[in-house]
């Protein structure tokens, strides 16, 4: 039986030298191995109390509204500066060459409401860190934050430490 670390292609030396892109684009090209990855996700969401599914721009957005859809329960996009219509929050959070900036829709997350966060990948947790921020600030509970994948060696779960955080794949190195 196939793993989905087995759907995940693997491109040495890219963007840079040493490093190794696992691209996810593998997965979501393969009927059975995104079949896999949902399941697998959906598994590590078995017994979590959650009110809402909430999920980052843009693979957050693959990942998360699949998941929303199984478990019935509402889908809220954390999308980059600019996208929403309505009144937001945002965020603002350091990336390795500058800075970069996320919102939610202000009404998307009611005070006390249950969130889960998902995305495809965990680097140095910049981005979701931001995300749960903004769950806090607007009253919710992220009472799980979720990946298919991560890189260990960039150390992300540092960043979202007091968080339950999992990931369906962990690769030791970048």
């Amino acid at each position: 039986m196939k793993k989905v670390e087995d759907y995940v292609r693997s491109i040495p030396d890219f963007p840079e030298e040493g490093i190794i892109f696992r691209d996810v684009t593998s997965v979501l090209q393969d009927a059975d191995g995104l079949q896999l990855a949902i399941d697998e996700l959906k598994k590590r969401l078995e017994g979590v109390d959650c009110d809402v599914i909430a999920g980052t721009e843009s693979r957050g957005f693959i990942f998360g509204m699949p998941l929303a859809y199984l478990l019935k329960k509402p889908f809220i996009l954390v999308r980059k500066a600019g996208k929403l219509p309505c009144e937001t929050v945002s965020k603002t959070y350091d990336l390795e060459y500058g800075t970069a900036t996320i919102e939610i829709h202000k009404d998307a997350i009611k005070p006390g409401q249950k969130v889960v966060l998902i995305d495809d990948l965990i680097a140095t947790g910049g981005t979701i860190k931001a995300a749960a921020e903004l769950v806090e600030e607007l009253g919710g509970e992220v009472v799980k934050i979720l990946f298919l994948m991560e890189l260990a060696g960039l150390e992300g779960r540092k960043v979202l430490e007091g968080y339950d955080v999992d990931s369906v794949v962990v690769y030791p190195g970048k």
